[in-house]
Order: structure tokens, then sequence, then C-alpha cells
């Protein structure tokens, strides 16, 4: 595994440092454990985490592992880069808590992985995708919004007439969003635009409030 210096990576504000000390030495076993942390996703516009205590001993081939102030830190391979620069503070709001500032962001294919990069790079501004748009928010987005729903067009194949849609809010991870999807939106969008050939969901429900598909 390849050792860094952590400040690259990560590093930590003194109240962050203190809470996570803290909780370390509240393991029954503490000894050799660190603080790992790495990106599992995409949320929104950023990207979704997951700190956790482990054995060093444990820490994945290629990880990126130093210290902080005392505090041993563990990146997989795969979050380096995404977490290079970032910091973990406390934040008081809210009743207290971990915060991690990240300057780096997701690229369009992170945060819409079920879309092909080619098609994701046309935008949407082609005429099958300016009248998805449309029939979006007049039509389906009014309806939804009832439950704290949203959908958005992310991409729009003008080729092949297939619609990329993202559902958030109240329909990210409902259990419902399927039936949503084929009986309202799919509908909605093919009647408004009978050329439309298919309408494919794109969503990350196992990131919503209610997820349905299990993470692996």
């Amino acid at each position: 595994m390849t050792t860094v210096e952590t400040f690259e990576v990560l590093s930590l504000t003194d109240e962050a440092r203190n809470v996570v000390i803290d909780a370390l030495n509240n393991e029954e076993q503490s000894a050799g454990l660190a603080l790992f942390v790495e990106v599992t996703g995409t949320r929104g516009a950023g990207y979704a985490y997951d700190l956790y205590f482990s054995d060093q001993a444990d820490a994945p081939e290629g990880a990126a592992i130093g210290t902080d102030g005392g505090v041993t830190i563990v990146v997989p391979a795969t979050s380096v880069e995404r977490l290079r620069g970032s910091r973990l503070e406390f934040a008081s709001e809210g009743g207290g808590g971990l915060v991690l500032v990240n300057p780096n962001i997701p690229t369009p294919e992170e945060v819409n992985p079920g879309v092909p990069a080619e098609i994701l790079a046309l935008g949407i501004e082609g005429p099958l995708a300016t009248m998805a748009v449309e029939v979006l928010e007049s039509s389906i987005n009014p309806s939804i919004a009832s439950h704290g729903g949203r959908a958005d067009l992310v991409a729009l194949d003008e080729e092949q007439k297939i619609a990329y849609v993202k559902l958030s809010g109240g329909c990210q991870g409902c259990a419902m969003s399927r039936m949503t999807l084929s009986q309202g939106i799919e509908t909605s969008l093919r009647e408004a635009i009978p050329t439309l050939s298919g309408v494919v969901d794109v969503t990350d429900h196992a990131s919503g409030v209610n997820p349905f598909y299990a993470k692996e």
C-alpha cells in the first residue's frame, strides 16, 4: 500500500480532531484503529462519504495512510484524488457534527453514471430535449411536487430517441418511484413526444431518503 502525507489528502481542524480522538477513546479496543474516510458515490452536485473506525491493518491495497495530530487516517485509493485537499471540520449547528469540506466536485459522468458519456456531452439543447424539459416543467413536476418529488432531464439521445431522467426529493429512493416513472413520467413524455422510444431512470436510489436498492 502507498503511504502519503495526509495533509495533501485530508486534514482535520482542532475541533474535529478532538471529536475524533474522544470517539476513539470511547472504543473498547482503540489500539491500532484508524479513521477511514472514503467517497461512496454522489449526492446532488457533490460527493457522498463514509467515515468509520477500523483497524489500520484492514487498509486496502493502494490506500493513502497518514497522521494528523495523532489521528491515523486511511483513504482508499479510489477516493484519494476525490478527497485531495479536503478538510474535516466540526459544525456546532443542529446539535453539532463532523462536516467534510471538499474542494473537489464530481464529474458529469460520476453524477450521471447511467448515461453514456457521448450522449451526456451533447447537452439538452436539442429539439426533442427542449420538448421533454417543457413537459417535465409544465406537467410532471407540478404533479409530483405534492410529495416533494422532482424529475429532471439529464440527457436525451436525439438519434435513438431515448430520454435519461433523474428523480430527486421525495421520489429518490421511494419504493413507488418505478411506478411514478413508468405510469406517470414515461407515459406523459411519450404522449407529448410520440417519437420518443424510451425513458431511462438514472437516479441513484440507494442514496435517497428511503432507498429500495441495496448498496453492495
